[in-house]
């Protein structure tokens, strides 16, 4: 058999595998479509290797790495201001330990499900792989949500749900931090309940601390920065730059706010953002400050933008990817971007996207990129500057010592230059070049396969 038939043999049977194996997480996860989204993705970009290498169907790496190790789902009752017993439902997925304790976000938010939460700590494991840290992947969170809720309301919930939470979790066992909907004041709430339930100070068992009692410098802008430095790599690969470019970002909370002001510090002109309302739109650049102001410290909706700068222009659940730019950052949340939208974002001649919230587009978006030679970061490498500050931060809390922002974020930039390379070399080997989805997939894929197979079957 020549090496064309043998090479076309092989990528069949591993075609067949996969779809196997998807076919039995859809019967096994049934109604799971943000987890089986997920799932759909790695798996048809991780092809190449499997067809490369049998070791991995051989030792059922697949089969074990998509079961979660652990799955927990808890009540957590809690009384509101009114003395009026509420209830919500909690949740932490421990989906993979070969290289680290699990390491992921809290998620409070109303869509919070068991789908959702195993699809974030699925994405995390390979996530965390990228950083090159020693850190596994898992995620959790809960259905409350924590708008309109006052600060009592909050504490109380936030009590409650660490009472449950707490046994699971520990500085060399699992290591919690903030997502969406858990900030600084629910992680402080959290930690004080932690603190209270051990009777010991494990600093490093939650990270998104505050400075005061053990949180790292540059951790409050890693995510958002981290976004930025990945898309400076992919920039340089065709010889551009942020300088001049017109950008857009979905989203006003902490990632948002941190790639605009990284963005326009790069020389970008940042001219539109979100919320869950709607978004603004200035054609002059965005006023960073007064954003951080308005989310940070009012907790007000992004319209308010226009009561200091009335020459912006505000549009009620309005589309923000209909907005012509260069450079496009989805930091909202999962699936804001479709096919249609993907499609107006290259014609209106978008060079460049990176995500910064997970999963932002959808598979037939992603595809509608690649087809048109647009640069793409994929989340899980593109977004990974947050969880690798939060492994930074528990390594400041092992040696009881606090970094200098500029140290922290001297090393986040070369991680995130790392991920990028790792990430256009495994695309390159595999014969994919530039696809940063199989190259991202493919490098942190062979880190946590490899190791589970040194490691046994566990």
């Amino acid at each position: 058999m020549s090496d064309s038939a043998t090479m076309s043999a092989a990528q069949t049977a591993a075609n067949n595998y996969v779809t196997t194996i998807f076919q039995k997480i859809k019967e096994k996860s049934p109604g799971e479509v943000e987890f089986q989204q997920a799932v759909e993705e790695f798996l048809h970009a991780i092809e190449p290797i499997l067809a490369q290498d049998s070791k991995y169907e051989k030792h059922g790496i697949l089969e074990r790495l998509l079961e979660p190790e652990r799955f927990i789902q808890f009540r957590v009752a809690w009384l509101d201001d009114e003395g009026k017993v509420q209830v919500n439902r909690g949740y932490r997925v421990q989906f993979n330990s070969s290289i680290g304790p699990y390491k992921g976000g809290l998620r409070f938010h109303p869509s919070v499900s068991a789908s959702i939460v195993k699809f974030l700590g699925f994405e995390q494991i390979f996530k965390n792989a990228l950083t090159g840290l020693p850190i596994g992947g898992g995620k959790g969170g809960s259905d409350f949500d924590p708008k309109g809720k006052s600060d009592n309301e909050i504490m109380r919930f936030c009590q409650s749900f660490m009472t449950e939470l707490q046994r699971h979790i520990g500085p060399d066992t699992d290591i919690p931090a903030g997502d969406i909907g858990v900030g600084g004041r629910e992680i402080g709430y959290l930690f004080g309940q932690y603190k209270r339930i051990r009777g010991a100070y494990d600093a490093g068992t939650i990270t998104g601390k505050g400075l005061p009692y053990g949180g790292s410098l540059a951790r409050t802008e890693a995510t958002g920065y981290g976004v930025i430095y990945f898309t400076v790599e992919m920039l340089k690969s065709i010889g551009e730059s942020f300088a001049g470019k017109k950008v857009v970002v979905s989203g006003s909370g902490n990632v948002a706010i941190y790639a605009i002001e990284k963005a326009q510090e790069l020389g970008a002109t940042v001219v539109a953002c979100s919320d869950s309302s709607g978004y603004i739109y200035d054609k002059n650049g965005l006023d960073v400050e007064l954003i951080k102001e308005l989310k940070e410290v009012k907790r007000a909706r992004i319209e308010s933008y226009l009561e200091k700068h009335p020459t912006a222009s505000y549009e009620a659940n309005g589309d923000i990817w209909s907005i012509p730019c260069d450079i496009a950052l989805p930091c909202a949340t999962q699936n804001e971007i479709n096919e249609a939208q993907a499609n107006e974002l290259i014609r209106n001649g978008v060079i460049a996207v990176a995500e910064g919230a997970n999963m932002p587009s959808d598979l037939q978006a992603i595809a509608a990129f690649q087809a048109n030679n647009i640069l793409f970061g994929p989340a899980k490498a593109a977004n990974a500057g947050g969880v690798a500050v939060s492994a930074l931060e528990m390594a400041q809390n092992s040696s009881r010592m606090s970094w200098s922002f500029e140290d922290v974020d001297n090393q986040l930039q070369l991680i995130m230059q790392t991920i990028y390379q790792n990430s256009s070399s495994a695309a390159l080997d595999y014969e994919r070049p530039g696809n940063l989805v199989i190259g991202a997939n493919i490098a942190g894929f062979k880190k946590v396969a490899d190791t589970m197979i040194s490691q046994g079957v566990l």
